[in-house]
């Protein structure tokens, strides 16, 4: 058993995976190109189908002329509160891979990217900042206006920043604000076969 804040695992994990959560709260400062590199650069080590390695990212610094191009991509209701964060990401797959230097279809293009995803989030949180990922933004504009070409797939946005002061958020996303629980193990890994309905 592990405890962080008010998390408790049921078996010992990394206290990292208990730390790691996705805040709406975020502060509003610059982060350094080199942060941004480093937390890029777990992404660089996750497990990838032949090492593949799909995962892409385009992504915007706050404050710089990239920022609105992926901010107004955000739906409405994640612009309220990421227009805080310190850079914003769109994640990308791509969906063929080359196992022995032809290209053919990529099944784990997605599985491969959350690999990505998490090792990036990760690694935010072990440098004290945080890592939101979101599906709520238009990823028919975000292929058209980002110039993502045919062979790739939109995945997620990520916001990552400095947590900030909750009470600057909707009053909804306030009583939100915490790290949340988690299903038990018992609800996800089965012995043998998939449970009867």
């Amino acid at each position: 058993m592990t405890s962080f804040e008010s998390r408790t695992s049921d078996y010992p994990i990394e206290r990292i995976f208990l730390e790691r959560w996705s805040p709406r709260a975020l502060a509003g400062v610059p982060m350094d190109h080199e942060t941004l590199m480093t937390i890029f650069e777990a992404a660089r080590w996750a497990p990838s189908s032949y090492n593949s390695q799909p995962w892409r990212y385009i992504y915007a610094h706050r404050d710089t002329p990239a920022w609105a191009g992926l901010f107004n991509l955000l739906v409405e209701g994640n612009q309220g509160w990421a227009r805080d964060a310190s850079v914003l990401i769109v994640a990308i797959s791509k969906t063929t891979m080359s196992p022995r230097g032809e290209e053919v279809p990529s099944y784990s293009h997605s599985f491969d990217a959350g690999s990505g995803w998490q090792n990036l989030a990760l690694q935010a949180t072990a440098m004290g900042w945080f890592a939101h990922g979101m599906v709520g933004f238009d990823m028919a504009r975000a292929a058209s206006e980002l110039g993502i070409p045919d062979g790739y797939k939109v995945e997620s946005a990520i916001a990552l920043g400095k947590l900030g002061d909750k009470s600057k958020l909707p009053e909804h996303f306030q009583k939100m604000e915490q790290p949340n629980d988690r299903n038990p193990v018992s609800s996800f890994a089965f012995e043998g076969r998939f449970p009867a309905a």
